[in-house]
């Protein structure tokens, strides 16, 4: 048996507005509640074009001294 309350129309009907609302482009910042949105941008960016060099590097060389 299914426990779980049901929202009655006037829920269902808020919680609808509340998800159609287009985001709002006026004010860009992260929620506060998004504080991972905040931090800046010093990840392993540089890693994928190491990664492709290195594969690259790799194939050349397989294929150089295969033949």
């Amino acid at each position: 048996m299914d426990t779980r309350t049901s929202k009655d129309s006037e829920e269902e009907l808020q919680h609808f507005k509340e998800v159609s609302q287009p985001e709002d482009f006026n004010d860009p910042e992260p929620d506060a509640s998004q504080p991972e949105a905040r931090e800046s941008d010093q990840g392993l960016h540089w890693l994928l074009p190491v990664v492709v060099g290195l594969v690259l590097v790799a194939g050349v060389a397989f294929v150089l001294l295969k033949g």
